[in-house]
């Protein structure tokens, strides 16, 4: 009988072994680079009261061997540090293992985030720049959220000068 329980007893310590090296795999097939999201475009939507309404495009590009299942995405856009525009969808989609898809994100621009902008856009133009943040997350899918940012500044345009 001892001889038995013996056996047994390295049994399981092997499949013990066996299983904790499975999950020790599955976990490293977890992992996976940060995607690359950046803005692609901005069309105006009809607005409602006193708010602004866009069209966000972004470019997603999945740089995994799996693709990124999603069925909701929000985002938020910074412009000169402060809060401009934020938006949420319930669209879903698949971002193709090493390739990219363009996902339209209807986002709002409150009167408030407007004239806050414009108030603070003349200290922006005499540097030239203006600098934007851009976060959100891709929800959903088997292996659960992707979260995303990307910052940046904006090259303004040069104001044209008084004369020759």
């Amino acid at each position: 009988m001892p001889h038995a329980l013996f056996r047994i007893a390295v049994l399981r310590a092997i499949l013990a072994l066996f299983a904790a090296g499975l999950l020790l795999a599955g976990c490293a097939g977890l992992t996976r680079e940060p995607v690359s999201v950046t803005v692609a475009g901005l069309e105006p939507l009809v607005g409602q009261g006193l708010e602004m309404r866009f069209s966000l495009k972004l470019r997603v590009q999945n740089p995994n061997d799996a693709p990124i299942e999603y069925d909701g995405i929000s985002v938020a856009l910074d412009l000169n540090g402060t809060p401009f525009a934020s938006g949420v969808s319930d669209r879903s989609g698949i971002v193709p293992r090493f390739g990219e898809a363009v996902i339209d994100v209807p986002v709002s621009v409150s009167a408030f985030a407007a004239a806050r902008q414009a108030w603070n856009l003349p200290g922006a133009a005499a540097n030239g720049e203006l600098p934007y943040a851009l976060r959100g997350r891709l929800a959903g899918g088997v292996l659960g959220t992707v979260r995303f940012s990307d910052a940046g500044t904006l090259r303004m345009p040069a104001a044209p000068g008084w004369g020759g």
